[in-house]
C-alpha cells in the first residue's frame, strides 16, 4: 500500500501508509497550504518510526492532527517521552 495525499475541506488527508520515503511529499504539501495547517489521519493505516517523529515535529510547529488512530497517537506520545528522557538522541 502507498500513501495518498488529498486536500479536502482545508485539510491534508493522509491515507494508507506513512513511511520515511513519503515524508518529502507530505512536507511539500504542507508548504503549499495556508495556515492553519491540519493533517487528517483518519484513513492512515500504517506508520513507521520516522513517520511518528515527523508527526511529532509537525505538532511542535503548530500543525493540528485530527482523527489520529489510537496506536499512532500512543506511539507519538511514547516517542516524545523517550526524547524528553534522553534529549541527546
Amino acid at each position: 500500500m502507498t500513501l495518498r495525499i488529498e486536500q479536502v475541506q482545508g485539510r491534508i488527508r493522509l491515507s494508507g501508509e506513512l513511511r520515511f520515503g513519503h515524508l518529502d511529499q507530505v512536507k511539500t504539501e504542507i508548504e503549499r497550504c495556508q495556515s492553519p495547517i491540519v493533517l487528517d489521519l483518519e484513513e492512515l493505516a500504517l506508520v513507521d518510526l520516522e513517520g511518528v517523529r515527523f508527526l511529532n515535529a509537525c505538532e511542535a510547529k503548530g500543525v493540528s492532527i485530527l482523527h489520529c488512530p489510537p496506536y499512532i497517537r500512543e506511539w507519538m506520545l511514547q516517542e516524545r517521552d523517550r526524547l524528553n528522557e534522553h534529549p541527546e538522541r
